[in-house]
């Protein structure tokens, strides 16, 4: 065929380049968005280790430096690793319960916490291409209920930040109700009165007049913004050369498989939204990803990172599905690792302010996977029972975290995380209920179009 002649290559949904402004507006909302729970893991962490209020800055400062690095190569990908998605990365939560119990053990302390962080990365990176091959067992029916339960699982984040935070001794108060509504309605009205740019940067325009109200309301506390530096570079083992130590090491590798089988249930999720396939080529890319983030953390104080599931909201609520919006995000995460005073600023947005977007993009996770849902026989009433069960398990620790506290530690990364309690379920009720009982098509197999 004539060259001239040729089809043009169908443009992916996440390749388009906006325009400069629009890229950096929607690139901040997603920094924003994510921020709050990129900076609460070293928080925790370093909080339980005993660390000073300036060691625990670095430890912030080093957790965004590996976040933006992770999200730059997510976005854009290099040779054989990142998904080519609009996906955000951070700290991983799944590890946080580990990590306080390995702080105050003698002998373990940072050094160790970092080298099990160290071995728990190459650990990915060897199983990465194997795991990738589960995308098989996440037929409309298995992604549609681990889409819901991700939805479902963050509405209490959500309400926490609405009602001021778990750190407030006034939750709920009017102040608080009335920002998280003021911020809500704003994107509400902007959706419904104005199109194009406006709707792809609704979420900064609710936040920027959120913090405006808060900020007269005396909310915004910038106190210490004048001590900090104007620039701290991130160097490798601050804390010390990492230990490699068994306990530890088995520990955050459990983590690790955990953070791979929630990822792939929110590649999944981005994929249904962006109406792009995620195959087993493109999951392995986005576990390995997940890995090699956590590998290269180790070393650069900091811990197990993974992908972001408010920021898949995010997608959805503007339906800016540019992996270059992301990329820019990963940008601002690394300037901010590199200049305090604007890490600070960013710090210092008020939890009912999140709370009131939190709202809305954590619901539009829900309502995707409602969506998909519908892709599936969900009138069949064992797939009703497999949708009902994998919810109500995902939401178990999300309503009472303290119900399986009676089971084994190492159990945590499992029990503590509903989306992964959702995932496993319903990945096993299908292959019961669909794989094993004999039943075929695309429920059975999940790789009728792969």
């Amino acid at each position: 065929m004539n060259r001239l002649n040729r089809p043009a290559r169908p443009v992916r949904p996440e390749e388009p380049r906006l325009p400069p402004l629009q890229l950096l507006l929607v690139g901040l909302q997603h920094v924003l968005l994510m921020y709050g729970g990129a900076v609460a893991v070293p928080l925790i962490v370093g909080q339980a280790a005993g660390l000073s209020r300036e060691e625990i800055a670095f430890l912030i400062n080093a957790d965004l430096l590996v976040a933006g690095i992770a999200t730059l190569v997510q976005s854009l990908g290099i040779g054989p690793v990142g998904i080519r998605m609009p996906v955000m990365m951070g700290a991983s939560f799944a590890a946080v319960s580990s990590m306080v119990v390995m702080a105050g053990m003698p002998g373990v302390g940072m050094t160790g916490i970092f080298g099990a962080t160290i071995a728990a990365g190459a650990f990915g990176l060897a199983i990465a291409p194997f795991v990738c091959r589960i995308v098989r067992f996440f037929p409309p029916l298995v992604t549609g209920t681990v889409i819901t339960s991700i939805g479902l699982s963050l509405f209490p984040v959500a309400v926490n930040w609405a009602g001021g935070g778990s750190a407030t001794d006034e939750f709920g108060a009017l102040p608080y109700l009335a920002i998280a509504g003021a911020v809500l309605a704003t994107i509400l009205l902007v959706n419904r009165f104005l199109r194009g740019f406006w709707v792809n940067v609704s979420v900064l325009i609710g936040m920027a007049l959120g913090y405006a109200l808060a900020g007269l309301c005396g909310m915004v506390e910038l106190g210490g913004l004048t001590a900090a530096p104007a620039v701290q570079l991130v160097e490798p083992n601050h804390f010390g050369t990492p230990q490699f130590l068994l306990a530890p090491i088995l520990s955050m590798c459990l983590v690790v498989v955990i953070i791979f089988v929630e990822s792939a249930g929110m590649f999944l999720a981005l994929g249904k939204i962006t109406g792009q396939e995620v195959d087993p080529r493109l999951l392995r890319r986005g576990l390995l990803c997940d890995a090699g983030a956590t590998f290269l953390a180790g070393f650069m104080n900091t811990f197990t990172h993974s992908s972001f599931a408010q920021n898949i909201g995010l997608v959805q609520m503007t339906g800016v599905r540019s992996r270059y919006v992301t990329a820019v995000a990963g940008l601002f995460l690394i300037s901010l690792s590199l200049l305090p005073k604007a890490a600070f600023l960013v710090a210092s947005i008020p939890p009912a302010v999140l709370g009131g977007a939190g709202l809305a993009m954590f619901g539009m996770v829900a309502a995707t996977g409602i969506r998909i849902l519908q892709e599936a026989d969900i009138g069949d009433r064992r797939n009703q029972l497999l949708v009902a069960v994998s919810i109500g398990l995902g939401m178990a620790p999300v309503v009472r975290p303290e119900l399986f506290a009676q089971l084994p530690h190492w159990m945590e990364p499992i029990t503590h995380s509903g989306i992964a309690m959702a995932t496993l379920s319903a990945v096993t009720l299908n292959l019961l209920f669909n794989v094993l009982g004999g039943r075929s098509g695309e429920q059975a197999s999940g790789c009728a179009h792969g």
